[in-house]
């Protein structure tokens, strides 16, 4: 009785001040330490972008959030389960790699709020008409179809509007409200989930996106939507040939996202089995897994701005180094831990995944200092495409060693071999950043 009453508290202090179990600077004022940073600055720009963002980006972990439920409502194998999480990715690569090609040619401005539009209309199909395993392997495609051009369209609009010695920090804040809208996402979907099932969750979080939407629209109304001049601009072939550099930061961060998207696929599922063994029942430890996983996100959020930040004064290579390397020894054990104390399991992954997102900003930030500006948008559709496909194919080969290594047609209670499979791609990005040679001069 006293754990559950403990999970309890645990699951609302992470609702209404998740930076409370943080002394220092990572107190209670935490949470609002990119705004206030911002504000500083005077860039309301950038607080507005970020909030938009979080907005948008509502319906992105709802399924995730929901995957303990849904696993038996709809009668679904981890395989089954783990193809919709990847039917998801494989859209959202498809749509990163055509909002980001595009943007070389109509401008990243014109192109954010076209994925701002469509996003935020896909989401409301997804919410009301995803009512079973094929409707939402479809429909959830095809709302990830819409949203690329909320991620790289936006990495070259910072990249214009921030130089160099400022560029990692700004990219972090980026990155940063990807994860708040990520937590934002898991955490509007536990109270959902509590409230009024899977169904609520999926329309309640289909419908914040609008909000969003008229968000991004004030935020730009009056940026310039610029289109780089493609005189003397080489191709992408020329340009992977050429540029070493530019070989390993695409490899570096295909290796990544297969790591990371396939964690964030299935560790709301993990931490509700280790709820679940510690005595709750299943249907709430499904919600404070969505809790627990919102909070990492938030954790994630101050790993993105500080870790860009960080690599702004150190350099961009010793930041890849550490964070994949620390990164990748995480993966290896954390899914050998389910009989550790529950306390210190949730410790541990919250440092898991502050390394295991650390390095994102990083990558980017990295990427638009060794790539000319009008080349930028195609080579970084190329990484999309390859990233989000790696992460893409990560979630089935997670669910494929759940089922390889458990008896059929029971919880899982293995889950130490399919964390490993994750534990390779972030070995490979390891790899990539030592051999990475940070450009002297940054331009």
């Amino acid at each position: 009785m006293s754990s559950h009453i403990n999970w309890v508290v645990f699951a609302q202090m992470v609702i209404y001040n998740p930076f409370l179990y943080f002394p220092g600077e990572w107190g209670a004022t935490a949470g609002s330490k990119m705004v206030q940073m911002a504000a500083k600055r005077g860039d309301n720009w950038l607080i507005l972008i970020s909030i938009a963002r979080i907005a948008l980006y509502a319906n992105f972990m709802v399924y995730a959030a929901s995957l303990p439920i849904l696993l038996s409502e709809w009668d679904m194998s981890a395989t089954q389960a783990g193809s919709i999480s990847s039917a998801f990715m494989f859209g959202y690569a498809a749509s990163l790699f055509v909002f980001a090609w595009l943007s070389d040619h109509f401008g990243a401005k014109r192109l954010f709020l076209l994925s701002a539009v469509l996003s935020a209309v896909s989401a409301l199909v997804f919410g009301f008409f995803a009512t079973s395993y094929l409707s939402a392997l479809v429909l959830y495609a095809l709302a990830a179809a819409t949203q690329g051009g909320l991620y790289t369209p936006a990495i070259m609009l910072f990249s214009e509007r921030y130089d160099a010695s400022r560029r990692g920090g700004a990219i972090g804040y980026l990155i940063a409200s990807t994860s708040v809208g990520y937590a934002f996402s898991l955490i509007v979907s536990g109270l959902c989930l509590a409230w009024g099932g899977y169904r609520t969750a999926f329309i309640v979080t289909g419908c914040l996106p609008l909000l969003g939407l008229i968000m991004s629209w004030y935020a730009l109304r009056t940026t310039p939507n610029r289109i780089h001049p493609r005189i003397g601009r080489l191709g992408i072939t020329t340009i992977l040939q050429r540029n070493r550099n530019v070989r390993l930061l695409i490899a570096g961060y295909t290796c990544h996202c297969w790591e990371l998207l396939g964690m964030w696929s299935w560790t709301p599922a993990f931490f509700a089995y280790i709820l679940a063994v510690s005595g709750d029942g299943f249907g709430e430890t499904a919600r404070f897994g969505a809790y627990l996983v919102a909070f990492m996100h938030l954790i994630g959020a101050l790993a993105s701005a500080s870790m860009g930040r960080l690599a702004d004064q150190l350099g961009r290579r010793v930041v890849l180094i550490q964070a994949a390397a620390i990164g990748t020894c995480l993966s290896l054990v954390i899914g050998w831990l389910i009989t550790w104390p529950t306390m210190l399991v949730v410790f541990i992954g919250l440092v898991y995944y502050f390394f295991a997102i650390g390095d994102s900003p990083v990558l980017s930030t990295a990427l638009t200092e060794v790539v000319e500006p009008n080349s930028l948008g195609s080579i970084l559709a190329v990484r999309s495409l390859l990233g989000f496909g790696a992460g893409g194919i990560a979630p089935i080969f997670f669910g494929a060693m759940l089922d390889l290594t458990n008896p059929p047609d029971t919880a899982p209670e293995t889950w130490g071999f399919a964390f490993m499979v994750l534990g390779l791609g972030g070995f490979a990005a390891t790899l990539c950043a030592i051999y990475f040679q940070e450009p002297v001069k940054k331009r």
